[in-house]
């Protein structure tokens, strides 16, 4: 067999099964390029703490810019593509010109994230905060900004919130999933987390698409807020638990059900299994007698 016909059965793969990308037509996202230009808006967000590069009073508005129009060229290109794979763009698929509508909608989408750097930079810091606060091990901000691959989760969290907040199909998942395997750390996009959240460690820690937690929360290592069930038909209900405000769930617990709810002060204790809602200022460990 010569290398011609090898070639031709892979080639014959991609029409029977599918699965290739292709970059005219029809295409979905480019996951380098969303990979990028996540890249470019951690710096955005924590200028010089990213990448080799100086920052000065003299210099820093020419990067902010020249990297602001980066993002929106390469964001918009790519959320006009994932737009064209939903319900309101099938008009994209008609016609080998892409709608203009469509576009319009990309631009917009890339220029109201660029509109939200400032807040999520505010939620960030009250982030970063209560991790130096909760940590004995953390010197200080720049040491958790630089180094604590919670923060890093946190960060592309919520750039991926806002975009899936907006409607943004598939890319904020690339985002998320990216993350995870750079950190172990799995946060659906979906999730809604509040101020001041803080991931200790957090190699295993799993939080689903409609989990709701509150303000400063602190979760460890290994814990799962999950669902019971895991049905396709579900797909569009509340499966994964609320955390109220002020709660703290040590490594391994897991929490599981969309009807769960842990009430505020609440601790929950390492390798715990919890399916049931606890009232405020519970305390709930595993009874080893």
């Amino acid at each position: 067999m010569n290398i011609d016909m090898l070639i031709d059965g892979i080639l014959d793969s991609y029409d029977r099964f599918g699965g290739i990308n292709r970059s005219e037509g029809e295409n979905f996202p480019n996951r380098e390029n969303v990979i990028k230009v996540l890249g470019e808006l951690q710096c955005l967000i924590f200028p010089g703490f990213k990448t080799a590069e100086s920052i000065n009073p003299e210099n820093i508005r020419y990067i902010t810019g020249q990297r602001v129009n980066n993002i929106i060229a390469i964001l918009t290109a790519e959320i006009q593509k994932a737009l064209v794979y939903t319900v309101e763009c099938n008009a994209c698929k008609d016609s080998p010109v892409k709608n203009p509508n469509c576009l319009k909608l990309a631009e917009q989408t890339s220029l109201s994230l660029i509109e939200e750097i400032p807040f999520i930079r505010e939620k960030l810091m009250l982030d970063v905060a209560a991790i130096y606060k909760g940590d004995p091990a953390a010197k200080s901000n720049e040491e958790v900004i630089l180094s604590y691959p919670g923060l890093q989760a946190i960060t592309v969290y919520r750039i991926a919130h806002f975009l899936c907040k907006v409607g943004v199909p598939v890319i904020p998942r690339i985002m998320s999933e990216h993350i995870h395997g750079r950190t172990g750390i799995d946060i659906n996009p979906g999730a809604v987390i509040g101020d001041s959240f803080f991931i200790d460690h957090g190699t295993g820690i799993v939080i689903g698409e409609t989990t709701v937690i509150g303000n400063n929360v602190k979760i460890y290592q290994g814990v799962t807020l999950g669902a019971l069930s895991v049905k396709k038909e579900l797909m569009n209900k509340k499966r994964h638990p609320t955390i109220e405000d002020d709660v703290t769930i040590y490594a391994g617990a897991t929490i599981l059900g969309g009807e769960t709810v842990i009430g505020k002060g609440s601790v929950i204790g390492g390798n715990t299994w919890v399916t049931e809602s606890v009232p405020a200022g519970t305390k709930l460990i595993i009874n080893r007698q």
